[in-house]
């Protein structure tokens, strides 16, 4: 339930699916601590209405 959410959302805000998901997969890591628990401060940059996205995430002619 939560990949088809995310997945829809993703397609909500104009963005390719596939490309969103190996972008987190990618930038996911960096957003960790030593421990492994995810640090909240700079999420807002990977939600999928954030203006910091990269265009390789957005559908094609957007």
């Amino acid at each position: 339930a939560i990949v088809y959410s995310i997945s829809e959302t993703a397609k909500l805000n104009d963005l390719n699916p596939y490309s969103y998901f190996k972008y987190l997969l990618e930038e996911m890591p960096r957003y960790m601590d030593e421990k492994g628990n995810i640090q909240t401060s700079n999420l807002e940059a990977l939600l999928p209405w954030s203006e910091r996205l990269p265009a390789k995430c957005h559908k094609p002619g957007l």
